[in-house]
């Protein structure tokens, strides 16, 4: 079956006077004249991105589209009306992004993450801002320590919403975040707690006993090469993680640990290598 709003393998069948004629072996759709790059030839075989045109036509095109069906993609709004707010993929038909379905009001020109999904009644593409609904609450398979992919959602009085491997949701909470990080960003993060409500708390620092054996290595590395660091107990959170991108805490831990060895001199503002 040929899926709307999603990406299809497919095989070029035939040429007509709109355009060729791509098919499953079943089921056939049009790639518009306009769409077919050159080169392009009978029996080849293509991984066509399949949708309803402005004017409600099943068509196919072999672009790389923004976001597909049942994913979360950052997207911009393109136009707005009483009814709500289009979004563009990077087709000729724009999203819709019923108001209902709006997290906050959307304004033209700013990005949003959203969730695009197919409507069953319309077989139209629309987007939901609201992603918590379109998550799961249960069922993780991650535990508190593992690495994870996270998408930046939006900015929260406590932190940043993020998701979770495309299918979970969780929070970076202001005093865990060092560097700029921005809604539709994608990095590597790591799930600190689980916790019993099932909502789950996140952090752009590995922990671990290994962590910290990581970064003490590489701080002892760095005082023997430059002999004294300017950071100790009282350094602010900015600081530290500008310099060796960890959080205050690691780093108490790490220069903890090689001052036990007798490896560092250290004061709130300096630590030093014993010569």
């Amino acid at each position: 079956m040929i899926e709307i709003g999603k990406y299809n393998q497919l095989r070029v069948a035939a040429k007509n006077s709109q355009g060729l004629s791509l098919t499953n072996g079943s089921e056939e759709v049009l790639l518009p004249f306009q769409e077919v790059p050159s080169g392009l030839n009978l029996g080849d075989d293509v991984d066509a991105f399949v949708y309803l045109n402005k004017d409600g036509n099943t068509v196919a095109t072999l672009k790389d589209v923004l976001a597909t069906a049942d994913e979360f993609a950052l997207l911009t709004v393109v136009s707005v009306n009483d009814d709500g707010a289009f979004v563009n993929i990077g087709v000729d038909k724009d999203v819709f992004i019923p108001r209902r379905e709006q997290k906050k009001p959307m304004e033209l020109g700013e990005s949003y993450v959203v969730f695009v999904y197919l409507d069953d009644q319309s077989n139209r593409l629309l987007a939901s801002s609201k992603v918590d609904e379109f998550v799961a609450h249960e069922g993780f398979d991650f535990e508190e320590g593992d690495a994870v992919n996270l998408l930046i959602v939006d900015k929260s009085d406590l932190g940043y919403n993020a998701i979770i491997n495309d299918e979970y949701i969780g929070l970076l909470y202001h005093n865990e975040v060092f560097s700029v990080v921005e809604p539709g960003q994608r990095t590597t993060g790591w799930i600190k707690t689980i916790r019993v409500d099932g909502k789950i708390d996140l952090t752009l620092q590995p922990s671990g006993f290994s962590h910290i054996l990581e970064t003490k290595d590489y701080i002892l590395e760095e005082l023997r090469i430059v002999g004294e660091i300017n950071l100790g107990d009282k350094s602010t959170p900015e600081e530290i993680y500008n310099r060796f991108q960890v959080s205050k805490s690691a780093f108490k831990k790490a220069i903890g640990g090689l001052y036990k060895e007798r490896l560092i001199t250290l004061s709130d503002h300096q630590i030093k290598l014993v010569k």
